[in-house]
């Protein structure tokens, strides 16, 4: 969480509405904006206006719209990557990346709404995807990095890169099928997946 900042002097303020304060409101109130607006179709400009700041404190917070979809996905891959150093060394390492990555996608039930909607944008909008892939590329390296550790290979070698990448395939789609179902929990179509990527898909 970013602490508070106060705007510069001379920033112009939305009347009637408090500025935001932190990153989650700023993050928030952008999600709202995309939703309602589209993402292509919303500015800078607007959410600043619309949050009450200044193009300068919009940017102390994110270095650009795009970073916005992700929220604090940086801090997240910090945990997990911490998560699978401190694992017992005699774990499976399949399992101890099960738990490490239910874990990333484990949140309060309050946050639910805002996950659907960060998630339908990352996944569903065009002009986002070549951002997502440089952060997509960061969650295979965390697991790249886990696995060479385990076997004793670099992170660039086959097997690393190739678990990184059959982990994210079935994490990727694990949010699709969320997404598909308003009722529909996360962790739970998530767990299955893994699972069956940890068996070869054996029921086939």
């Amino acid at each position: 969480m970013v602490a508070p900042v106060a705007p510069p002097r001379g920033e112009g303020r939305r009347t009637g509405r408090r500025p935001a304060t932190n990153a989650a409101e700023l993050e928030r109130l952008a999600l709202h904006l995309f939703t309602e607006r589209g993402f292509d179709e919303t500015t800078v400009d607007d959410i600043a206006r619309e949050a009450g700041i200044g193009r300068r404190t919009f940017f102390r917070y994110f270095a650009s719209k795009n970073d916005l979809a992700w929220g604090n996905f940086d801090a997240h891959l910090v945990v997990m990557r911490t998560a699978l150093a401190e694992a017992a060394p005699d774990a499976p390492a399949l399992d101890v990346l099960r738990h490490a990555i239910l874990e990333f996608n484990t949140y309060p039930p309050a946050e639910g709404v805002w996950l659907r909607r960060r998630m339908a944008l990352i996944l569903r909008t065009p002009t986002l995807q070549a951002h997502s892939t440089l952060r997509f590329a960061s969650w295979r390296d965390v697991v790249a990095e886990f696995v060479a550790g385990r076997i004793g290979q670099p992170e660039s070698a086959l097997i690393p890169q190739s678990v990184a990448a059959a982990h994210l395939g079935v994490a990727v789609t694990a949010y699709e099928q969320w997404l598909r179902t308003d009722d529909a929990d996360l962790v739970i179509i998530l767990d299955e997946a893994l699972r069956l990527l940890a068996t070869g898909f054996a029921l086939l």
